[in-house]
C-alpha cells in the first residue's frame, strides 16, 4: 500500500534514530525493505507467523541494544525445533565434555530463579548451567534504554512493577536473596514545572491526578462521529458526561466502574473449595455479567484491553478464577498506585540484574548496590568461566532434551542447544525446564503422553509493548491530562511516570522534560475460541514490518495530539517496538482445578518431575507474574533436591 511522501515526512518518517533497522547487526535502509529490495527471512503465511522483512526497527541503547522482544533470531531458532528441524538427533553434534548438576533451560524470571535456589539449597560443590535463547538474559524481565537530550531514559520491555511483601514471606526472602533493598525506593522524581502541579504514578498503568481530580482523558475519533476528535477529562469524574456512548451503556460502565454488584460477588475461602471451582467453570465475562448486571458489549468495551494486559486475552476466554489473580493468589501489603506499587525505572529488568550479580558477582560492574547494578555495564565475558558455580550461556537455544536411558531409572540427562549455527551438546543430572511451556513440549523429547496432553491445553497469546521517547509532553499537560485513553486504533492507553531516583540522572519529571511513554498492544479477538485468538494474532503481529506500526503510531499521536501542540518530527526521538509471539498463558475455564471430574491439565506437570526434568515457568500458575515465576521455580527445584542437589 502507498503512502503519501509528504504525509510520512511530516509525521517525521525520514527520522534518524527511529529509521535504523538492526539485523544480525547490520544495518540496512528502511526505505530498501519497504519497498522489498531486501527480505532476510523466508516469508511465511498467515499461519506460519514467521517474521517479516525489517521487523526489528530501532532497539535502543546500552546492554539491550539489539534485544527487543522476540528477535529474529530467537523465532526462528525457535520456529525450527517446532517445525521438526531436530526431531532427529543430528550427527554433527559438538561434545562440549560438560557435565553438571543442573541444567536450567530459560534464563528469564522463572529461569534466573530457578539458578538463585539452587545457588542458596545446594551443596557449594555443585554446579549449575543456565541457558538463554537470547543476546542478553532477562526474559521479559528486559528494559529498553535511550538517550534523549543528555538523559538517558529507560523503559519497561514488559515486566513491569511490584509490590511490597508481607515480612517474613517466601516474597520477602526472595527479594532479600537478590539484595533487592527497599530504601532504594522511598525517593521518586519530584514537580518540576507549571502550575498546577501533576501528581504522577510509578508504572505506565497507574494513572495520574491534577486539582484532586483524576488527569485522564478519553479520546473519540471518527468511529464515534468527531472528525477532528475531542477530549473528555476527568471522565469518571464527570460520570460520563459528554461521553458518546448511549446511556445505556454509559449507565452500565459506571456500574463496572464502580464494582457496584447487583447480585453478591463469589468469593472463595481457599483454592479448591467449592466456590472458587465455580469460578473456574465460568469464563470471566460471564461473571461480571453475572455480578455486575451489564452486557457483553458493554464488558468486552472496558475490561478486554484492560484483562489482555495481565493475561494475553480479554474476559471472553478467561476463568474468572482469574478475578481474585492478584489479590488473593498472590497477595502483597499494598496494591495501590499511590502506596504500594515500586518500579525499577525500566522496569523489572532490576530484579533480573539483581539475580545475576547474585550468582555472578562479576557479571555487572561494581559493588551489588541497587545504583551500581542497574547502571553498571553488564560484563558479558563473565557471565560463562570455567570454575564458576553457576554459568549463564547466551545465545543458545535448547532444543533437545531428553534422558540417557529409561527415565525412571537413568542417571544423567542429555541438552543439546544451538549455538551460533552449531549443535552442542553438555549432560546434566537434573534439569529444570523454565521455559515457557509453548517450546518446553517441543524440546522435551521422550516426555510422557500425560504431559504433552497436558501442554495441548494450553494457550498464549501475542503481546506487543512499544517505547516512546518524546522530548517533552506538553501535549499531554496542555490538555490537563497525563494519562489518555482511546477505544480505537493503534494501542489503547497511555501515561507518563515518575521514576525511583537511583536509577536515573535527574531528580526532576515535568512535561518540558523529555520521558518515554509506553503504549502496550493487545491482539484480542472477543468472541473466537481463545487457540483461535492466539494465532491470528501472532501472524498479525510477527507480519507487520516495522515501518508499518511505526506509522500506525505516529498517526495515532498526531490525530489525538496536534491540536494540543504535538508534533511527530520535531518530539519523537525515538521508538522501540518489543514483539513477544507467547506473551501470556490464556487460562480458559477449567484451567485451575479441571471441569467435569478431570484434573487440571496443569496438575500433570506441576506435581512432581519427569525423571530428573521438573518444569518451572509462569504459566504453569496461570498467570505471566515475577511472583509466580519464583514459586513455580521453588517448587521445580525443591522436587529435584533428593537427586543431586543436596
Amino acid at each position: 500500500m502507498g503512502h503519501c511522501p509528504d504525509s510520512d515526512q511530516t509525521l517525521g518518517m525520514d527520522e534518524p534514530i527511529s529509521r535504523r533497522d538492526f539485523l544480525d547487526g547490520m544495518l540496512i535502509a528502511s526505505t530498501a525493505i519497504a519497498a522489498g529490495a531486501i527480505c532476510p527471512f523466508a516469508l511465511g503465511t498467515q499461519s506460519t507467523g514467521a517474521p517479516t522483512g525489517g521487523w526489528s526497527g530501532y532497539t535502543g541503547e546500552g546492554d539491550y541494544k539489539g534485544s527487543a522482544g522476540n528477535t529474529e533470531t530467537v523465532i526462528q531458532n525457535a520456529h525450527a525445533v517446532r517445525d521438526g528441524k531436530f526431531d532427529k538427533a543430528p550427527t554433527d553434534v559438538v561434545e562440549t565434555a560438560e557435565v553438571y548438576d543442573c541444567v536450567v533451560v530459560g534464563g528469564g524470571q522463572a529461569g534466573l530463579s530457578a539458578g538463585l535456589f539452587f545457588n542458596k539449597q545446594a551443596d557449594s560443590k555443585r554446579n549449575c548451567l543456565i541457558l538463554d535463547n537470547a543476546h542478553i538474559f532477562g526474559g521479559v524481565a528486559k528494559r529498553n534504554e535511550f538517550v534523549v537530550d543528555g538523559h538517558r531514559l529507560y523503559a519497561p520491555q514488559a515486566s513491569v512493577h511490584f509490590q511490597p511483601p508481607y515480612p517474613d514471606s517466601f516474597l520477602k526472602t526472595v527479594y532479600d536473596t537478590m539484595g533487592l533493598d527497599w530504601e532504594a525506593f522511598q525517593s521518586y522524581q519530584k514537580w518540576q514545572g507549571p502550575k498546577p502541579e501533576m501528581w504522577l504514578p510509578r508504572s505506565p498503568y497507574g494513572t495520574g491526578k491534577i486539582n484532586g481530580k483524576e488527569a485522564l482523558g478519553f479520546y473519540f475519533g471518527a468511529k464515534y462521529g468527531h472528525k477532528p476528535g475531542i477530549w473528555i477529562t476527568d471522565p469518571w469524574g464527570k460520570g460520563l458526561e459528554g461521553t458518546p456512548f448511549s446511556e445505556t451503556t454509559k449507565k452500565e460502565m459506571l456500574a463496572r466502574w464502580s464494582q457496584k454488584p447487583v447480585v453478591p460477588p463469589l468469593v472463595y475461602d481457599y483454592p479448591g473449595d467449592a466456590i472458587s471451582r465455580q469460578l473456574d467453570s465460568m469464563t470471566l465475562e460471564d461473571y461480571f455479567i453475572r455480578t455486575y448486571g451489564i452486557s457483553r458489549e458493554t464488558v468486552r468495551l472496558m475490561d478486554a484491553s484492560e484483562a489482555a494486559g495481565g493475561f494475553g486475552l480479554g474476559p471472553d476466554a478467561l476463568s474468572a478464577f482469574l478475578v481474585y489473580e492478584w489479590s488473593k493468589i498472590i497477595p502483597t501489603v499494598d496494591d495501590s498506585m499511590e502506596s504500594g506499587i515500586q518500579m525499577f525505572p525500566g522496569g523489572n529488568s532490576g530484579m533480573t540484574r539483581l539475580m545475576v550479580k547474585t550468582m555472578i558477582p562479576a557479571a555487572i560492574d561494581g559493588p551489588r548496590s541497587m545504583e551500581a547494578v542497574w547502571k553498571g555495564a553488564v560484563n558479558f565475558a563473565a557471565l560463562d568461566q570455567p570454575g564458576q558455580r553457576v554459568r549463564l550461556r547466551l545465545d543458545s537455544t535448547a532444543v533437545r532434551v531428553e534422558h540417557m536411558g529409561d527415565p525412571s531409572k537413568a542417571e544423567l540427562v542429555s541438552v543439546e542447544y544451538v549455538k551460533n549455527g552449531t549443535v552442542f551438546r553438555v549432560k546434566a543430572k537434573t534439569v529444570v525446564m523454565a521455559g515457557g511451556g509453548w517450546i518446553t513440549k517441543h524440546v522435551v523429547r521422550d516426555l510422557d503422553q500425560t504431559r504433552k496432553n497436558s501442554y495441548d491445553q494450553f494457550n498464549y497469546a501475542p503481546y506487543m509493548t512499544v517505547n516512546v521517547a518524546v522530548r517533552n509532553w506538553r501535549f499531554l499537560y496542555d490538555l490537563g491530562i497525563s494519562s489518555a485513553q482511546w477505544f480505537d486504533g493503534f494501542a489503547r492507553q497511555v501515561n507518563v511516570r515518575k521514576s525511583a531516583l537511583f536509577g536515573v540522572d535527574t531528580n526532576a519529571v515535568g512535561p518540558d522534560l523529555p520521558t518515554v511513554l509506553t503504549f502496550f498492544v493487545d491482539f484480542t479477538k472477543p468472541g473466537l475460541p481463545p487457540r483461535t485468538q492466539g494465532q491470528l494474532g501472532r501472524a498479525e503481529m510477527l507480519s507487520t514490518p516495522f515501518v508499518d506500526y511505526e506509522r500506525q503510531l505516529r498517526e495515532q499521536m498526531t490525530e489525538m495530539f496536534a491540536a494540543s501542540g504535538f508534533d511527530a518530527k520535531r518530539d519523537i526521538a525515538g521508538i522501540v517496538m518489543n514483539r513477544f509471539g507467547h506473551a501470556f498463558i490464556n487460562p480458559q475455564p477449567g484451567f485451575f482445578f479441571g471441569l467435569d471430574g478431570k484434573p487440571a491439565a496443569r496438575d500433570a506437570l506441576r506435581n512432581g518431575p519427569f525423571g530428573r526434568i521438573a518444569f518451572s515457568h509462569s504459566d504453569l500458575a496461570g498467570a505471566m507474574d515475577h511472583r509466580n515465576a519464583f514459586m513455580e521455580s521453588h517448587r521445580a527445584t525443591g522436587q529435584l533436591l533428593d537427586r543431586v542437589l543436596i
